[in-house]
């Protein structure tokens, strides 16, 4: 039986993982890429000898990518070593250090001994969100394209646990009453980009799964599980074409049926997977005037997340750091202010160090440290002038970092070091407004109301990754692969029976390359 053939744009962790299992399942797939390299935001970055994440550090809940594997016959662990962490982070308010774990009874001891009167709350925290994972998660895994969808059994089942009109900071002052043990629950709303006042209350999952199921780091850096995505795919006939941008999505009648490359080229396909960034690939894979629902106006309208300022550090000295480090703000819920809603800089910043040091010694050299700082700032629909402010947020990222006592005096220990403002993000990696989480997570832009995984405006056209349902993080744009992915092979299941001979195609071949 012939099986369609699949042009996937863009070698991102969706578009990867879209491939492997599409490849896996005997279609004939492409991927191309824009950069020489593969994984977009979650690409490696080589300085010298030092090696970086560029964007995500961290696996939640490998399990959902061993399922992928598997699907195709492979194991995850036959190309990665995953390495559990412990403690999951450390937390740095002034000069108090909290450093969660995924052990229960360590944990509540913990939070009493710095949190007096909270442990009872973690407790509860824990039994209730566990029950509101069971009841979300399966809504995780299907699709919304049309109101009926809502009508599931399982969206009623999680109806009473998504809170979804609360907000996270208020769902979690329910369990915690010290400030900083709140805050030490909600910060991962900044995952999606937003602000813990504002993100719906859903999202308390969040730090329940971190806390439940741990955090873990490829050795190698996340870029390796794009890596071993990208082995899989090449293993099946599959093909992985970096430094081939496309123009253009060619559509005929309503349908994609195939591309064009930046250097004109153009190839017919049966499918066509979007794994660009949402806002910027509506804006310019299709001919203008084509989109109806996605014009560039409406697109502007929409909310997206916060960016992200990005210093990589390679250091000459070993230091003694955990591999997660969050370093609170003085007045947090002021710095969030200046963020989302003055858009500004703010002064008295929120730092995330990542040390891959404490679990791999393979991304810098022998008795030197690999350092990345990111501070979350304004998207540049904001008020910051990037080529003016530059200097001045590094001085903020530099001067938050050597108050750590482990890096007095880091400024005169750099060998390398390379920045990445939001302005960067949009140019260099095609990311609208520079917004790192893509679209934002509000109550009207979730579930059905987010770009859909049958793209709605041509057909044998499929999204997949941060900018369509169900949403940005590594784990659910996985779950966006898989959903697309069983969108695209139901379809073209029905099309074989309705044929009675196959998928039928040669036909739909025919077509397209008289128009191609």
């Amino acid at each position: 039986m012939n099986k369609s053939k699949v042009a996937v744009i863009g070698a991102g962790p969706g578009g990867l993982a879209a491939a492997m299992l599409l490849s896996g399942q005997g279609y004939e797939v492409d991927v191309y890429e824009k950069q020489p390299f593969i994984g977009g935001r979650t690409s490696r970055l080589q300085l010298g000898d030092y090696q970086f994440d560029r964007g995500p550090t961290f696996f939640m809940m490998p399990h959902l990518l061993e399922e992928l594997f598997q699907s195709v016959g492979r194991s995850l662990h036959d190309y990665v070593e995953l390495k559990r962490l412990d403690p999951l982070y450390r937390l740095r308010f002034g000069e108090v250090d909290f450093c969660p774990t995924t052990d229960r009874e360590e944990m509540a001891e913990r939070v009493e001994r710095l949190f007096p009167g909270n442990a009872d709350g973690y407790r509860r925290f824990m039994k209730e969100e566990s029950e509101k994972f069971r009841r979300v998660s399966p809504l995780l895994q299907r699709p919304f394209a049309k109101p009926s969808d809502y009508l599931a059994r399982e969206v009623f089942a999680a109806l009473p646990k998504l809170h979804a009109t609360d907000t996270v900071y208020n769902r979690l002052s329910r369990y915690f009453k010290d400030e900083r043990l709140i805050y030490a629950f909600t910060f991962q709303a900044k995952y999606l980009g937003m602000s813990p006042w504002e993100c719906p209350g859903t999202f308390t999952m969040l730090s329940y799964l971190e806390h439940e199921f741990g955090l873990f780091h490829p050795i190698g850096g996340v870029n390796r599980v794009c890596e071993a995505m990208a082995e899989v795919i090449t293993s099946f006939g599959g093909r992985v074409h970096t430094s081939a941008g496309v123009r253009r999505v060619l559509t005929k009648s309503g349908k994609a049926v195939g591309i064009e490359l930046g250097n004109g080229e153009r190839f017919s396909y049966d499918h066509v997977v979007i794994n660009a960034d949402f806002a910027t690939a509506m804006n310019t894979l299709f001919e203008p005037g084509q989109l109806k629902k996605y014009t560039p106006e409406k697109l502007a309208a929409k909310k997206y997340s916060c960016s992200t300022y990005m210093l990589y550090l390679g250091v000459d000295r070993k230091v003694s750091l955990p591999q997660h480090t969050i370093l609170f703000a003085d007045d947090y819920r002021r710095n969030v202010h200046d963020i989302m809603t003055a858009q500004t800089l703010s002064k008295d910043a929120s730092v995330y160090l990542h040390h891959p040091g404490a679990a791999d010694a393979t991304l810098a050299p022998e008795g030197k440290s690999a350092l990345y700082a990111l501070m979350p700032v304004p998207n540049l629909s904001g008020k910051v002038d990037w080529e003016q402010q530059e200097e001045e947020a590094r001085a903020i990222v530099m001067e938050k970092l050597e108050q750590l006592p482990e890096l007095k005096g880091l400024s005169s220990d750099i060998e390398v070091e390379s920045a990445l403002t939001p302005i960067g993000w949009r140019d260099s990696f095609g990311v609208y407004r520079g917004a790192t989480f893509n679209l934002a997570h509000t109550l009207d832009q979730m579930m059905m109301l987010r770009p859909h995984n049958r793209f709605q405006e041509a057909a044998n056209c499929w999204l997949v990754g941060g900018g369509t349902h169900p949403g940005s993080g590594l784990p659910t744009i996985f779950e966006s692969a898989r959903i697309s992915v069983g969108l695209l092979m139901e379809q073209d299941r029905k099309a074989s029976l309705r044929s009675g001979k196959g998928f039928g195609l040669s036909r739909l071949k025919r077509e397209k390359e008289a128009v191609l």
